[in-house]
């Protein structure tokens, strides 16, 4: 009992940041449990052809909600609570109004040519309806999310988060089973699962905000998030093009063979993405009131909890393999090292984006996206063709380490003329902790075949966690 007391205790003393991210990352990783458990339900009650129709009609919503609300609810919005501080109701409400009306235009022009975009999007009517109700009451969802991390209240968010995703699963196996008509049904049960919650947090927003259109707001949003369209572009070219590649230039069963070791992988973004969203806020309010010292003081022992998490997946990339795939799937073990620590990379580049965003220099955030997606284009033709699948990850690590170098260029320049400095992170620390994160990559890789190397090496980071313990304890404590 007093251990628990004692642990309790601890868990107070920790700061509202750290606090939140905790438990946005739980709630994170309790939603992609929930969808990875139920996965093979669907797979087997859906034949290969309605599976993938659903895949589909994912991937679009994925794609068009960049366009139908220019992702405003991301770092725009958040930037946008600072500067209108004393009217976020109001700011909020003509946010969402301006999503809404873009995505009112974007039906209206489909209603103009149905059969065109019927074969175009190769979905049936029926399903774009149910697409564009997504579309359309998504952002309210979104926004109000936003506010919640910027604010560091996780309680609601989480029990929110986690009983629509329930929702959506048990909707969808239930409605599945009892109907012929199963990809409407999968996708209808998905939809209104998101409506339970999505209409009551629209209704409310305009309910509290009481404002559709004020121009201040409006034109704020666009000139942010309309240059940011090709960043978000070229992120989704970043993340999905390895394998469309790697299908149409060596063969299918490669293409499942880096599927399942990328989603493998990039599991780990669960974590840095609930850490993103917590920092972010800090962050932006951290630099607002000039405490530089603090963004150091925050950062290095995130830095350190997420090179060490991305380490732990490549450790354990052959056990991971097998558990969640099976010995067919063994030979994509060499996979996964350069996909796990490209994860790391990706939160490095979030940190230096995180600055662009606040100082609303989106034309470098888009610019550095691109030049990114072009060279993971160009990396895998070429090397794919070559070295066959393997290629991939090693061109996805690559331009990785290439975006994290573009950004903090960008980020060097903002922070010399915005704040007269020469950093507001701890870079040579990062220097050092990216080099020996890739040198630790290439000798575990060349030692998966030795077990007793990787399970060494795995003790040995729990033995100096767990000796560091009250060190480690003690900076996130100090992080307010």
């Amino acid at each position: 009992m007093a251990s628990i007391k004692s642990l309790m205790n601890k868990y107070k003393n920790i700061s509202a940041p750290v606090k939140a991210s905790l438990w946005y990352t739980v709630g994170s990783v309790i939603n992609k449990g929930i969808a990875l458990f139920l996965t093979p339900v669907f797979t087997r009650i859906l034949t290969s052809e309605q599976y993938g129709s659903f895949a589909v009609f994912q991937s679009w919503v994925n794609i068009l909600i960049i366009f139908t609300s220019l992702n405003i609810f991301l770092s725009g919005y958040q930037k946008g609570l600072l500067l209108y501080k004393e009217d976020r109701d109001r700011f909020t409400s003509s946010q969402l109004a301006l999503t809404s009306f873009i995505t009112i235009c974007f039906f209206l022009i489909y209603l103009c040519n149905v059969p065109f975009f019927t074969k175009f999007f190769d979905l049936s009517p029926l399903l774009m309806v149910g697409m564009f109700l997504e579309l359309l009451f998504m952002p309210a969802l979104e926004f109000w999310a936003a506010q919640q991390r910027f604010d560091y209240k996780y309680k609601k968010y989480v029990i929110i988060s986690v009983s629509l995703s329930v929702l959506s699963l048990v909707l969808g196996v239930v409605s599945v089973l009892s109907t012929q008509y199963k990809l409407e049904a999968r996708v209808f049960s998905d939809v209104t699962a998101k409506l339970v919650f999505m209409i009551p947090l629209f209704l409310i927003i305009f309910f509290k905000g009481k404002k559709l259109f004020v121009k201040e707001y409006w034109k704020y949003a666009l000139v942010f998030n309309i240059p940011l369209i090709p960043h978000y572009l070229s992120n989704y070219v970043l993340g999905q093009s390895d394998r469309l590649m790697i299908g149409s230039m060596v063969g299918k069963s490669e293409a499942a063979f880096y599927s399942v070791a990328y989603t493998i992988s990039t599991m780990m973004m669960l974590i840095v993405t609930a850490v993103n969203n917590s920092l972010t806020p800090f962050i932006y309010k951290a630099i607002e009131a000039n405490d530089v010292k603090k963004l150091k003081n925050t950062t290095i022992p995130v830095i350190i909890l997420i090179a060490i998490l991305c380490l732990l997946t490549v450790i354990f990339a052959p056990e991971v393999i097998y558990i969640f795939a099976g010995k067919k799937y063994m030979d994509a073990i060499y996979v996964i090292p350069p996909v796990s620590i490209s994860v790391f990379f990706i939160f490095l580049y979030s940190l230096y984006s995180t600055i662009e965003y606040y100082y609303q220099q989106t034309g470098y955030i888009a610019l550095a996206t691109t030049m990114s997606a072009i060279l993971n284009l160009v990396l895998n033709f070429i090397f794919i063709k070559k070295f066959g699948y393997y290629a991939a990850g090693y061109t996805t690590l690559i331009c990785y380490i290439m975006l994290s170098f573009v950004h903090y260029y960008f980020y060097k320049k903002i922070v010399m003329k915005e704040l007269n400095a020469k950093n507001i992170y701890n870079d040579k620390f990062i220097l050092v902790i990216s080099i020996v994160l890739l040198v630790i990559m290439g000798l575990l890789t060349i030692t998966y075949d030795k077990i007793v190397i990787r399970y060494v090496f795995a003790l040995l980071i729990f033995v100096v966690g767990f000796v560091k313990r009250k060190e480690i304890i003690k900076i996130f404590k100090t992080l307010r």
